[in-house]
């Protein structure tokens, strides 16, 4: 996997990773059993950590032990949980719950953020406002006239791909490896969010959910599946384009093994 370092092109992040995990524990504790128990429900490691890793990953073209890295991680996996969380409210799940947790990990992440100095407080507002406008473009569908497909799309890059690009650019900022760096992860991020959603779709659709092969076609056909599929391939593209001009090394070389990694899961 990239994640441990196992091959000579990845860049070992156990350490780093292990004090995200570190800091998600310690973010999601809480005096009430209760909010510690269900915010530790989601928070539990088993998952890929997408968004801290491409954190870690960002802070590799700078000093990957600056201080503000990991910090910069727990934020982005605290806001990725607690939108999991106001997703329950979406879905008809337990709804005074799940806001109450969402609420409280963004707290938790914001009290994080404040650490961070007011840039990253900006970048990660911004983040959540285009994430927001996501869900929102997402719940009231396209307009008349207007394509859904390219709906679609418009409402996964805000959805999905805002966190995901901000990511990569308070990695690279909290690492001082520079603007340009930072700008280039950010487009690779978002593009690869986008192309990660759009394999999980293919993968397995969530009932009632709009999906690119239902858009394509009105129903999940072969055709529509291919066109999916070359769109995955697409936006897995335009985030390898982005790391053209990155420095060489282990850390470019993970980024594009992800994008490898999005089009086998599709």
């Amino acid at each position: 996997m990239i994640v441990v370092g196992n091959h000579t092109r990845e860049p070992d992040l156990r350490a780093a990773l292990a004090a995200v995990e570190d800091g998600l524990v310690g973010a999601t504790r809480s005096d009430v059993p209760f909010i510690s128990e269900a915010a530790r429900h989601l928070a539990r490691p088993g998952g890929r950590r997408l968004r801290p890793l491409l954190v870690l990953l960002a802070a590799q073209f700078g000093d990957p032990d600056a201080p503000g890295v990991v910090p910069s991680a727990v934020v982005v996996e605290l806001t990725y949980l607690a939108t999991r969380y106001h997703d329950d409210v979406r879905h008809e799940a337990n709804a005074s719950v799940a806001v109450l947790i969402g609420d409280f990990l963004f707290a938790r992440a914001s009290r994080l953020l404040a650490g961070l100095g007011p840039r990253a407080v900006r970048l990660q507002a911004d983040a959540f406002k285009r994430l927001v406008s996501g869900q929102i473009l997402e719940t009231t569908g396209p307009r008349d006239g207007h394509d859904p497909v390219a709906h679609h799309l418009r409402t996964l890059a805000a959805r999905t791909g805002a966190l995901t690009a901000v990511s990569g650019r308070l990695g690279a900022l909290a690492s001082g490896a520079g603007e340009e760096i930072a700008d280039a992860l950010a487009v690779y991020g978002e593009r690869l969010g986008v192309a990660r959603h759009l394999a999980a779709e293919l993968r397995s659709p969530v009932q009632g959910a709009p999906t690119l092969p239902v858009l394509l076609s009105g129903d999940a056909s072969a055709p529509a599946v291919a066109e999916a599929r070359q769109e995955v391939h697409r936006q897995c593209a335009a985030a390898r384009k982005a790391l053209t001009d990155l420095p060489e090394g282990p850390a470019r070389e993970a980024l594009a093994d992800l994008c490898d990694t999005v089009i086998q899961d599709g």
